[in-house]
């Protein structure tokens, strides 16, 4: 598509700028990124996610200045990414070694590890807190000390009770060089921050759980798939091209418009897809990140450790019948002699608590490995191009921009299939009203019964 540039409009844009802005100052407040980043977290990692840049204080100030609007904030973070350099690629994230925050299951009650709800508001009654418009600084501190008080009752009471094993240090299983702990040795140091958002006091989520789906690859229902330690394609600095590789497709997913990547996956399920998922298991927390050396390239042990992420990741179980044809890193599992019914799995992983994007990421990323084109939500063109947020908000937004040739050319081929004579179209009825006339335009004579009955014969 090519365009003409517009000359002139610079004093009325840059103008238009102005009033921007003093909209912005006129009515905002004098919060900081710390107070966005701490009142609304989850929008910050939705901006994060969306922009593939893990900075939550960028995020925040972001959103300060796209005033809350998240598809600019996406577009503003995403440009400032594009100016980074990468001096390092780090070492393949262990999200087994993950310090689990929350992690529960739907296929099974009874899970290793328990089911840990976590923070969530999956329960509670959908109603505006109406107090939180008057809740000022001392009103925060005064819920903030009950609640630390409640959760030092909670934890002594565990403590105390003979058939409750204390919990385990928060960092005992987790192996050195992953998990949310710095390797041994490691030169970059700790977090400056607490890596998990535990209450102190409170008793601790054992460092590493099992995953669920591992005791149903143990049974042979699901297929082991060994790693691909071919290296991934970056989406980020290569076109989209097809087929795509399956690294493309879920870095795509990850960092596609939330919304738009729930409304696919609901697609899916509603009948425009294969199957109805099962969360085999969701797991938030947080992961460790390491690099190499960039000069002698080590084992795991010898990582650099730079810190640790929040991460939200989904394996969702589907049914499917007879052996399956599914492409590179499919997990499915087929019986011996290629019929009966089978398991397969969809995978999510996204940053931060975007837990129904993570579960709609598992489901297309299911739907992808199928690839059957009759259902639209299992064509990889249709999904992929359509689930980026900055993508579809920069082409529906330049609509706005001058079209002024292009819409004479579309006039100009409608006048001239117009008769030459300019009849108006015949579909079209003019009411023309007589000045002097006391009868409205709409108004007609009312038909004589006589009238009607000849015109039905």
């Amino acid at each position: 598509m090519g365009y003409v540039a517009v000359r002139g409009g610079g004093k009325a844009i840059e103008e238009s700028l102005k009033l921007l802005e003093y909209q912005r100052v006129n009515a905002s407040s004098a919060w900081g990124t710390d107070e966005i980043e701490g009142t609304f977290p989850e929008l910050v990692d939705q901006v994060m996610g969306e922009a593939s840049l893990y900075a939550p204080r960028l995020a925040a100030l972001a959103l300060k200045q796209a005033q809350g609007s998240p598809d600019e904030a996406v577009f503003l973070l995403r440009a400032f990414r594009s100016t980074l350099e990468r001096p390092y690629v780090s070492r393949p994230v262990d999200t087994g070694a993950m310090r689990v925050n929350r992690r529960v299951s739907a296929a099974f009650k009874d899970v290793p590890g328990g089911q840990v709800l976590g923070a969530t508001r999956d329960y509670s009654h959908r109603l505006l807190a109406f107090d939180l418009e008057t809740e000022g600084a001392e009103e925060l501190a005064e819920k903030r000390a009950e609640l630390a008080a409640h959760f030092e009752k909670v934890a002594e009471a565990l403590e105390a009770a003979p058939d409750v094993a204390p919990a385990a240090s928060p960092c005992a299983e987790i192996p050195v060089g992953a998990g949310c702990c710095p390797p041994a040795g490691a030169q970059q140091g700790a977090p400056t921050k607490s890596p998990d958002t535990a209450v102190p006091g409170a008793p601790q989520t054992p460092a590493t759980l099992p995953r669920v789906l591992d005791y149903l690859r143990a049974q042979g229902l699901l297929a082991y798939v060994e790693a691909d330690d071919a290296p991934p394609v970056d989406a980020t600095m290569a076109p989209l091209s097809f087929p795509a590789p399956r690294s493309v497709r879920l870095q795509t997913l990850a960092r596609g418009m939330t919304q738009a990547v729930e409304a696919l996956g609901y697609a899916a399920i509603r009948g425009f897809g294969p199957a109805h998922p099962t969360v085999g298991e969701l797991r938030s927390g947080r992961v460790a990140v390491a690099v190499d050396h960039p000069l002698e390239a080590g084992d795991e042990q010898d990582a650099y450790y730079l810190g640790s992420v929040p991460v939200t990741e989904v394996e969702s179980v589907f049914e499917s019948e007879g052996e399956s044809d599914a492409g590179d890193g499919a997990a499915t599992a087929t019986r011996s002699d290629g019929g009966g019914l089978s398991l397969a799995i969809g995978y999510g992983l996204v940053f931060g608590r975007a837990e129904t994007k993570a579960i709609a990421m598992s489901v297309l990323d299911h739907c992808l490995e199928h690839g059957d084109k009759r259902f639209p939500t299992e064509d990889e063109e249709f999904v992929l191009y359509h689930v980026d947020g900055v993508e579809a908000t920069g082409f529906i937004s330049h609509l706005k921009l001058p079209h002024y040739v292009t819409f004479q050319s579309k006039l100009s081929s409608v006048r001239g299939t117009r008769d030459d004579r300019g009849e108006c179209d015949p579909r079209v009825t003019l009411a023309v009203r007589d000045p002097q006339s006391p009868r409205k335009p709409h108004d007609q004579p009312a038909e004589s019964k006589e009238a009607r009955d000849a015109a039905a014969l």
